[in-house]
């Protein structure tokens, strides 16, 4: 599979699945922008690494949870590479408390990082994609699961697959798929926010193959839903835990 030729935007690209993803993308011939919004140090590398795979990279800094924001990404995409092929939904964000201890202002910032700003992405790279092509979501088991600590970002990605299958039908006509991952528990940094890592980290390794899901994993199976042969999955939530979930 090449995405030679193709253009490629993961948000939150600069670290953890998502870096993990513009890598992917990089090896297999695309040229790869990401956001990022913290680490200007973590953005730098990543950007080192795309261009090393002799890639061209577009590193932009901006809270896509501010819509004025967000399209100016776009802005520079479309400024830059002038297409736009592929758009994966990575970035997320929310407040690690249950719904007691949630302020409104949490709420918010959970779906507007997680939920609304992939709607406005999803749009805005519609706009991009004069030739067809595939917006993949990363969502989580969160979504359809009860986990400790997970309220706000639980329902955010419960709305994000939900959105998954509107849009998927909703952009078909133009030729664009669209579909979800969902990952299993990966050892990144931001298990770090977490008061229950350690219970987290014990939970996936529970796989039938022995080993914890890596973000490796989880950016194959993206890829592969941007290649021709998975042209006929269109609104699905592809599971990548490594089998936790069957075992209840």
């Amino acid at each position: 599979m090449s995405f030679e030729g193709k253009a490629v935007l993961v948000t939150g690209g600069s670290r953890g699945i998502g870096k993990a993803i513009a890598l992917e993308f990089a090896r297999l011939g695309a040229d790869v922008a990401f956001n990022y919004f913290r680490s200007d140090s973590a953005a730098a590398q990543t950007h080192k690494e795309i261009e090393a795979l002799g890639r061209r990279c577009l590193r932009i800094r901006s809270n896509i949870a501010d819509t004025a924001k967000l399209k100016g990404v776009f802005a520079t995409i479309r400024d830059e590479f002038g297409r736009l092929d592929v758009l994966v939904n990575n970035a997320a964000s929310g407040v690690q408390r249950p719904a007691s201890e949630l302020t409104e202002k949490h709420w918010d910032w959970a779906m507007n990082v997680n939920a609304k700003a992939a709607w406005t992405c999803a749009i805005e790279a519609s706009r991009l994609m004069d030739a067809g092509g595939s917006i993949v979501n990363i969502t989580s088991q969160g979504s359809s699961r009860v986990l400790p600590h997970y309220f706000s970002v639980g329902v955010s990605k419960a709305a994000l697959e939900s959105m998954t299958r509107y849009l998927a039908v909703e952009l078909a006509g133009q030729g664009i798929s669209v579909n979800a991952v969902s990952g299993g528990y990966v050892d990144t940094a931001a298990l770090e926010h977490f008061p229950n890592r350690d219970a987290m980290i014990k939970s996936g390794q529970r796989t039938v193959t022995g080993r914890m899901v890596s973000a490796l994993d989880i950016a194959r199976v993206v890829t592969f839903l941007c290649g021709p042969d998975a042209e006929m999955i269109r609104g699905q939530v592809i599971v990548v835990d490594g089998g936790v979930s069957l075992r209840g």
